[in-house]
């Protein structure tokens, strides 16, 4: 006689049947290299960049046009199958982390640019399209894409829009929403829809501000219009350093009072530009407690009378050191710390966790000093380089994951940054999406009751919720479970999430 089945093994069985099942169905559609299952091939899909948290998808579709998008989301809707958009899998909050029993659809494959039009100052492009390579192909126009994420190198535009990423420059030039005419995919049943249009207003409802930002759960992008900017006559990058990290906040907030809209005004402290200056020497003083770099663009007569305004006004904050670029390769070498922060972390820690909140720019400082004395009741170290101007923090982490008691450690340290972020007026998620990683902390900043309403235009876009379903808006039973735990302390605040 045969032995019966335990509960896991029942589980197993379940789960490779329904594997089968997608397999065949998905079959007649792609072809057979556009379609991957087995364990050892899906590995790679099992996370983006927040590799904390990783589970192996059913089943990894490949698609090649938009004609095999909607058949395998039809098949999936028709199948009752979860759909997991993927780009280039540089997220940072787990929004394309794999549903076990759904379908990740990778859209690598989508990766042409179909148009460049200097004239409307346009570009028509695949959502596979990376980032920077947009400002490649219009460079010969004396244009580009102003959106600069650091992982613009690898990023995707479909990811972008996602995320509703901004960058370095977004001060002056705005993030992704700012930056896009139009967004065309499909719906969760496989259906076409196109969001925004080419011209300044689009007919109907606007609803291009909704998908932008919205991770994959209301469509999937599969083309994007973006908008192209001339490239300025000059650039010129101010770095300056202060002695505290309180004076460094008040001199973005008195930057900005002054009425100065920078290209781009970040802030990294001690830590932070100690990992970077060992890792790409761009002249960084190792002895300030924060150093701002604050960029002017436009015509030389601009750039000059702007860098003379801000150099006075940080000054008059008790600036200890300026430091103006006189050359492009030398403003090059300023921002090149800011745009390794990353990597520079990664080399002094075995893996990290960047946060992602905003705050008002007035607390700036603030936060930094609530960050160092959680440094001392989590015992783990922090980097932090900041979107300064518009109060965007990027807190890094450092932990070591393969101790979990040091990624215990580290999610409480997150989810603390997050909820100050939010006591002191901020967010907790400024560029890099909620995901998985910031779901617990979306049941501190929002009510039941507005989080119902997320939930109604998700199902008004998908009423079946397979689109990337489990993240971003988390269920009125998760937010009462994270209060219990917040309560008796010492849960993981993602105890339902498979770790690395």
């Amino acid at each position: 006689m045969n032995a019966p089945l335990t509960p896991t093994s029942r589980e197993s069985l379940q789960k490779a049947e329904r594997q089968s099942q997608v397999v065949r169905a998905l079959q007649a559609h792609l072809p057979g290299h556009a379609l991957i299952w087995h364990e050892e091939d899906t590995t790679p899909y099992e996370c983006d960049g927040l590799t904390a948290y990783r589970a192996r998808p059913l089943v990894v579709a490949l698609p090649e046009t938009e004609a095999q998008v909607a058949a395998v989301l039809k098949t999936c809707h028709q199948l009752g199958v979860p759909v997991v958009a993927r780009g280039a899998g540089t997220g940072l909050s787990g929004g394309a982390m794999p549903h076990t029993l759904g379908v990740t659809m990778s859209l690598a494959k989508f990766n042409r640019i179909l148009k460049i039009d200097p004239a409307r100052r346009t570009a028509v492009v695949q959502c596979g399209v990376r980032n920077l390579a947009i400002s490649e192909a219009a460079s010969p126009f004396n244009l580009y894409y102003a959106p600069d994420p650091s992982s613009q190198i690898a990023c995707t535009i479909g990811g972008n829009v996602a995320e509703n990423s901004g960058g370095v420059h977004c001060l002056k030039y705005g993030l992704t929403l700012h930056n896009v005419l139009r967004v065309r995919g499909f719906t969760a049943e496989g259906e076409p829809i196109e969001f925004g249009g080419e011209a300044l207003d689009a007919p109907g409802l606007d609803l291009l501000a909704l998908v932008i930002g919205s991770e994959g759960m209301l469509a999937v992008t599969t083309e994007v219009t973006v908008k192209l900017v001339p490239k300025p006559q000059l650039a010129r990058c101010i770095m300056a350093s202060f002695d505290d990290v309180r004076k460094a906040g008040d001199a973005v907030a008195a930057v900005i009072a002054a009425g100065i809209i920078p290209a781009g005004l970040e802030m990294m402290d001690k830590p932070m530009t100690a990992a970077v200056e060992d890792f790409v020497h761009a002249g960084y003083d190792l002895d300030a407690a924060a150093i701002l770099l604050c960029e002017s663009d436009g015509t030389p007569e601009e750039v000059e009378e702007e860098i003379g305004r801000m150099t006075a006004v940080l000054r008059g904050c008790g600036a200890t050191a300026i430091a103006v670029s006189t050359s492009e390769d030398e403003r090059m070498k300023f921002w090149s710390g800011r745009k390794n922060a990353f990597p520079a972390s990664g080399r002094i820690s075995p893996d990290y966790m960047c946060l992602d909140s905003t705050i008002p720019r007035k607390r700036l400082a603030d936060i930094l000093l609530a960050i160092q004395e959680m440094e001392k009741k989590y015992n783990l170290r922090c980097c932090n380089v900041f979107h300064a101007g518009d109060g965007n923090l990027h807190p890094l982490v450092l932990f070591d994951a393969n101790d979990p008691d040091e990624l215990h450690r580290c999610e409480l340290f997150g989810a603390d940054i997050l909820e100050t972020s939010v006591a002191m007026g901020g967010t907790v998620s400024g560029e890099h999406g909620v995901g998985v990683e910031k779901l617990n902390s979306m049941c501190v900043q929002f009510t039941a009751t507005e989080n119902e309403q997320m939930f109604g235009v998700k199902r008004a876009f998908d009423p079946a919720g397979l689109l990337n379903p489990g993240k971003v808006i988390p269920t009125l039973q998760r937010c009462a479970e994270y209060g219990k735990q917040v309560v008796r302390g010492g849960r993981l605040p993602h105890a339902d999430l498979p770790r690395f």
